[in-house]
């Protein structure tokens, strides 16, 4: 499928719109970060959280591409559907390490909320949500964890790093060793959701965190950050 597609001409001139799954545009964006900055026709994904396949989705537009991916699901209605709708890449129905007290023999408590883009391991963060009203504890389930490191080893560490996974944004992405494992290009949440979205609190110790470890905040579209490993950058 292409990326383009051309639209009704209401001008003399042509006006193509790029096609985008994410929320806000961060698909495009690290689209030209690879073939335009790192000069990378092609490259391998992982999506921590992946939700749904195409559905805000940082990752489809990649696989529509024919790129080799990995999508981590642990709600096993969407690992269903994502394995339906997105056969030819690896689906795997997990969560991903983020206790130090928890080991990857444990299983952790999953909680479904009435609305699926905000599922979360974090106890703190459904029960957030369930008191301010807007939404609301439906299930929780017992999900078997693993290690993003031994997930790495695996099968392959990407050259693109998505984490969405709902108040553990930063107990993951501290969790990597950054000296072995250096995606060259994150994108991670680290706008707090607010119901009315009358909060805008970003997760500034993430932001820190990545740029202690030689990433370049490249873009940020409020809800979503963007780094690139400065090694890659030509300027500095």
């Amino acid at each position: 499928m292409s990326i383009f597609r051309k639209k009704t001409k209401n001008t003399s001139d042509n006006i193509y719109i790029k096609k985008s799954f994410s929320q806000c545009g961060e698909d495009i964006l690290v689209d030209f970060i690879f073939k335009n900055i790192l000069g990378k026709n092609d490259f391998t994904y992982m999506d921590v959280g992946a939700h749904h396949p195409y559905y805000l989705s940082n990752t489809a537009l990649f696989y529509e591409q024919g790129f080799k991916g990995i999508s981590i699901e642990p709600d096993p209605s969407l690992f269903t559907e994502i394995k339906k709708q997105r056969p030819n890449e690896i689906c795997l129905n997990v969560g991903v390490l983020f206790d130090n007290d928890i080991t990857e023999s444990d299983v952790a408590d999953f909680y479904i909320m009435s609305t699926p883009t905000l599922n979360t391991f974090s106890k703190e963060e459904a029960e957030r949500l369930h008191t301010q009203g807007t939404y609301t504890i439906v299930d929780k389930k017992k999900i078997q964890i693993k290690h993003l490191h031994k997930i790495f080893d695996e099968y392959f560490l990407p050259d693109f790093l998505s984490i969405d996974v709902e108040g553990l944004d930063k107990e993951i992405i501290t969790s990597i060793n950054f000296e072995k494992y250096r995606p060259k290009v994150i994108c991670i949440e680290t706008l707090e959701f607010s119901p009315d979205g009358s909060e805008n609190n970003k997760n500034i110790n993430i932001i820190n965190f990545l740029s202690g470890r030689n990433y370049s905040l490249y873009a940020d579209t409020n809800i979503n950050s963007i780094f690139v490993d400065k090694k890659l950058l030509k300027y500095q």
